[in-house]
């Protein structure tokens, strides 16, 4: 009997596009001992202005091989472009500081134009990457940073606090590409790997995590004995070099694109996903008539359907249909809230305790937390689930939100305090990508992907704003209980799911 639910069409057409995909990435892992074929002069068809090139010394190379080559490109992305943003973003709550005065409830508003800046790029970027692929989004992505670190630098200097916003602005498309970087980790990863992947990618930025605090200081006194530049001006500078370094690097190395070879071999197999969708019309008939429209589609205009514009509100309605999907945003959202509600706030308290030298190094231990642990929280999200990680990485920024009750009169607790406020992030981060990638339909997967990055950065710029409100308000203990309550909605949407 044909179910008469109103979402049977929509789920049917999902499960169809999916088993397209799957079909695909199964074909992709059962031939990774085979070589990607290529012509001369046209290696792997893809877009027709952005043909997917095999590499010229190499011009046949396996599936495997592909997938490798681009972990190391985008790792080595991730570390430059984690110094990037670790040699800068702290320094930006101190230039507020010294332009609006000590004590500001304004605070957060460098960490909100970051955030909001990310939120913005996210969806900008992941329609490039949709149309031309993973390189041209990030080449764009790491540009676009260099020059908002140049502005941010020149609003140092100038003492103009407008100008320097608008820097930051631009300087979120650095967090927004480095982010997206995790998905294009999975892009050509076999099934049952796809969080190992990000985990990977992740584990990377780990060491320019640590490398990006511990040059500010000596940015700092460089710019100013070498340059007699303002105070906070000479890591600006050191960031614009290390974003160009990392645009290079996408550009020069990312080839082919994995997300081009993805689509390419996607395309290749929608007739056989609309034959196996047909031989299973008994069963499911309407599941029947969407692999016949796939292929047909693909037969008609030669493309596969990620080439086609996907708008905001479908991406929005493909995350509404799938309650695992909704899960997945609701976890990325609330953990970046937690996350960027304590971890903007700690350098500052460290400043107002006398200890402004050690700000670098509690967010150096943040990121390590955050990064050096993601490839165990990979590792544990695809051998016990997502949902599993998820619960784990709540709990513990729980007891991270504990910790910084007291964390305001303790170097060494805001230090634990902020190392396990990262841990648990990146399991919430990596628990949600997969829970949210894993459910939605293949050809919206690169927008919603985008989508869910601009609300998740979007609500890190609010709980930037909020923080330091509630920080000069009610102080740093009480936005850790805040910041415990804002976690029950991620066990409550667990036990309901």
């Amino acid at each position: 009997m044909t179910s008469t639910h109103p979402n049977t069409d929509s789920h049917a057409e999902n499960r169809a596009k999916d088993r397209a995909e799957d079909l695909a990435r199964n074909r992709a892992e059962g031939l990774a001992g085979r070589p990607v074929k290529a012509h001369a002069g046209n290696p792997v068809e893809g877009h027709a202005d952005n043909p997917v090139e095999i590499h010229a010394g190499n011009p046949v190379e396996t599936y495997a091989e592909l997938q490798k080559r681009a972990l190391r490109v985008l790792a080595a992305g991730q570390v430059v472009g984690a110094a990037a943003l670790g040699s800068a973003i702290t320094v930006g709550i101190y230039v507020v500081e010294d332009i609006v005065g000590v004590d500001t409830p304004w605070l957060g508003l460098a960490g909100a134009c970051v955030t909001a800046g990310a939120a913005i790029m996210a969806q900008l970027l992941s329609r490039v990457m949709r149309r031309r692929g993973r390189r041209a989004g990030m080449q764009l992505g790491y540009g676009l940073a260099a020059l908002g670190s140049l502005l941010a630098f020149a609003g140092v200097e100038t003492g103009l606090l407008p100008i320097f916003l608008v820097g930051l602005v631009l300087f979120g498309a650095g967090t927004a590409t480095n982010l997206l970087a995790r998905y294009a980790a999975t892009d050509l990863a076999a099934p049952g790997h796809r969080s190992t992947a990000m985990g990977r990618i992740l584990f990377a930025s780990t060491f320019g995590a640590i490398a990006g605090p511990l040059l500010i200081i000596p940015a700092e006194q460089a710019g100013e004995s070498w340059f007699g530049l303002a105070k906070y001006s000479g890591p600006w500078l050191l960031s614009a070099l290390l974003f160009t370094a990392t645009m290079i690097n996408v550009a020069v190395r990312l080839r082919p694109d994995p997300l081009l070879i993805l689509q390419v071999v996607m395309g290749k197999t929608s007739a056989t996903a609309g034959a196996t969708s047909a031989t299973t019309g008994a069963t499911s008939a309407t599941t029947g008539k969407a692999g016949a429209a796939t292929e047909n589609a693909g037969a008609a205009t030669g493309t596969t359907s990620v080439d086609r514009p996907v708008s905001l509100p479908v991406a929005l309605a493909a995350i509404r249909n799938d309650p695992t999907a909704r899960l997945g945003l609701i976890a990325m959202v609330l953990t970046q809230l937690v996350m960027i509600g304590l971890m903007a706030m700690a350098p500052v308290v460290m400043k107002h305790q006398g200890h402004e030298t050690l700000g670098p190094f509690v967010l150096s231990i943040h990121l390590v937390g955050m990064y050096a642990f993601s490839p165990l929280a990979g590792r544990y999200a695809d051998r016990f689930g997502p949902r599993a990680a998820l619960r784990a990485g709540v709990w513990v920024m729980i007891g991270s939100s504990v910790l910084s009750l007291v964390a305001g009169h303790s170097v060494l607790i805001m230090f634990l305090s902020m190392g396990a406020l990262g841990i648990g992030s990146t399991m919430g981060l990596i628990a949600g990508s997969s829970l949210l990638s894993d459910n939605v339909p293949a050809d919206v997967r690169v927008q919603v992907q985008g989508t869910a990055d601009l609300l998740t950065a979007a609500s890190g710029g609010i709980a930037g704003l909020a923080a330091g409100v509630i920080l000069t308000t009610i102080g740093f203990g009480l936005l850790g209980v805040v910041a415990a309550l804002l976690t029950l909605p991620i066990l409550l949407a667990l036990r309901q799911s």
